[in-house]
């Protein structure tokens, strides 16, 4: 089926004069995660994983991805008709430079210009230039996909100022000043998660991001809003228009963008606005590429999403540690797999009363599939878990008062010396990162590094960043903030919900990877300016059966035992007597010696 649709589109390219189709993993507002109606690359490869690129030819067609998808993809892709293209760099264009090798001058490239951004827009465009490619905006997915889903309707609604920490017209009145001070006249913004922190609203139409497929643009004097208005209840719409936003058809940002006035400065984040809409403007608009100022508002939550959040944490705390009790006293009595532990964890979440469902599929990996860092069981990978090795479980739920995603490792018996040694390093990576104390200005590429340190020292390193950013019953992944080896210049700042989450991975043998979410906090200042710290926000247990306490110092189980004695006092009044008692066993603090 893969090869005859990869077939239906070369057809298609060589009747269109086409001579390259690029395919990307991406909707309209550049999301992570993306509706049914999207999944491209699902589609016309059977690749799943949530990032890639596809590329064809007519003799060629290639996914390019990183290091997380190069076993799933392989998998995936066998007699399809596609061969992975190993990334160098995470989310680095690479392709780029294979079509201006691979192609002769004068060809002609392809792509759907809803699905590719500004910045790969114009990159693409800057790059080639010297080849004098053709272009050709088109969807070639379109007239052979005849059962693709339509976009989702599923109801929005507004969160209460109370809720939220700040009305939307106090976020408001903050976008407007920081357009003021850089001369914008206007600004669009197309990414679901800034546009649901602005105004306040929240709906279901992306798998786990609580989000609202929508448009904004927005002046000094004018708030226009493209969204369904049949989503919205009557109140919401009348909240909504009280407020001074004038609610447009979802459709209508097309009109919008062709009638920008000719002499205007718009304010366009370049990665997070499609390549089309930036091209419907009259070409005299002076355009002003930036990231958008309500991500890095959003990134630092206020007192109330801080306080919410820290709540959340106990309802997420209380379901892990129910799944950690259940997995313990069922293993090898009942028969448990990678999908039917990954649903009972589903369950337990859900039983909270805050609970809105998951902030991302879980990943459970056991033994040989915890190595695959971004693993989700099928049907037909779905392996039984039996009472030896390694299971890796990393989840986390959308609460209405917060976000959640945790990683631990689950000691099902007989752990070989390996598998307890790089748990052990995994940890004192965790510690380390967790504990470091660092100057206002650092970045998260700083950060990274301590963490790697201790994997370091004994040769060991991962392909993944060590963390990201968090969003407030919004996106699990969150910028502007990460923790990654990438020299991002954004620093650290108090009110950032960041994950810090090191890991070892050994392909065939097992997985170990480990995270908490962290507040950044303001620490102390001293002569030398002003210091920041870390607070660990998740509340579980850390496994400790696994540990090799040769391998740690004595400020990382002074570390550890300190944070289990916090989740003690913060879980406990959540649970039964037995409940209570297999936790205090749990957290019972290690000899330090």
């Amino acid at each position: 089926m893969i090869q005859e649709r990869l077939a239906a589109i070369r057809k298609q390219m060589s009747e269109r004069g086409i001579d390259a189709y690029i395919i990307p993993s991406a909707d309209p507002h550049l999301s992570e995660y993306v509706p049914e109606h999207y999944k491209c690359l699902k589609y016309a490869s059977g690749f799943t994983g949530s990032a890639g690129t596809l590329v064809i030819t007519q003799a060629f067609a290639g996914l390019w991805t990183d290091f997380r998808y190069f076993e799933q993809a392989t998998e995936q892709l066998e007699n399809s008709g596609y061969e992975l293209v190993k990334l160098k760099v995470q989310h680095a264009p690479e392709y780029i430079q294979w079509l201006e090798h691979t192609l002769p001058n004068n060809a002609v490239i392809g792509f759907d210009d809803w699905l590719l951004s500004a910045l790969l827009g114009n990159q693409l465009k800057a790059e080639l230039v010297h080849k004098n490619f053709g272009y050709k905006y088109t969807d070639l997915l379109g007239p052979i996909w005849d059962d693709r889903p339509i976009l989702p309707s599923a109801p929005a609604y507004l969160l209460p100022s109370q809720q939220a920490g700040k009305s939307f017209r106090e976020k408001l009145q903050e976008l407007r000043d920081t357009l003021s001070a850089q001369k914008a006249d206007m600004h669009l913004i197309s990414s679901l998660d800034d546009i649901a922190w602005l105004f306040n609203i929240r709906g279901n139409d992306v798998n786990y991001n609580p989000v609202t497929l929508s448009f904004a643009l927005i002046s000094a004097d004018s708030v226009y809003l493209f969204v369904d208005q049949a989503k919205l209840s009557a109140e919401d719409a009348q909240k909504l228009t009280t407020s001074g936003v004038q609610i447009m058809p979802y459709s209508a940002i097309e009109d919008a963008m062709k009638n920008i006035p000719a002499n205007a400065t718009i304010w366009i984040d370049p990665k997070r606005n499609c390549y089309r809409l930036l091209k419907l403007m009259p070409k005299s608009v002076q355009v002003l590429y930036d990231i958008n100022p309500t991500t890095r508002f959003k990134a630092i939550k206020n007192d109330t999403e801080i306080a919410n959040t820290r709540n959340a944490m106990i309802k997420d705390g209380v379901a892990m540690v129910r799944f950690f009790k259940w997995i313990e006293e069922n293993i090898g009595k009942i028969r448990i797999t990678e999908i039917s532990a990954e649903k009972k964890l589903q369950e337990l979440r859900e039983q909270q009363d805050t609970s809105v469902g998951l902030s991302f599929k879980t990943i459970g990996g056991y033994k040989a599939h915890g190595a695959l860092p971004h693993y989700n069981a099928t049907p037909e990978s779905d392996s039984e878990l039996h009472p030896e090795g390694l299971f890796l479980v990393d989840s986390g739920g959308q609460y209405l008062y917060g976000t959640t995603d945790i990683t631990r490792m689950i000691a099902l018996g007989n752990n070989t010396d390996e598998e307890k040694t790089d748990y052990t390093l995994v940890l004192k990576a965790l510690i380390e990162g967790t504990k470091t104390i660092y100057p206002k200005g650092t970045c998260g590429y700083q950060i990274d590094a301590i963490c790697r340190r201790p994997l370091w020292d004994h040769l060991i390193n991962y392909g993944h960043g060590t963390g990201h950013g968090v969003g407030y019953l919004l996106n699990v992944h969150e910028g502007p903030q990460v923790i990654n080896p990438g020299n991002t210049a954004v620093a650290l700042e108090p009110g950032m919900i960041t994950s810090i989450e090191p890991g070892i991975y050994r392909s065939g043998k097992h997985g170990v990877r480990i995270e908490n979410l962290v507040l950044t906090t303001t620490y102390k200042a001293s002569q030398f300016g002003e210091f920041l710290a870390f607070e660990t926000l998740t509340l579980a247990p850390i496994e400790t059966s696994l540990i090799k306490p040769e391998l740690l110092d004595k400020k990382h189980i002074a570390w550890l035992n300190d944070y289990h004695a916090l989740v003690y006092h913060k879980l406990s009044p959540e649970l039964n007597d037995n409940e209570k008692l297999w936790l205090k066993d749990k957290t019972a603090p290690l000899k330090i010696s």
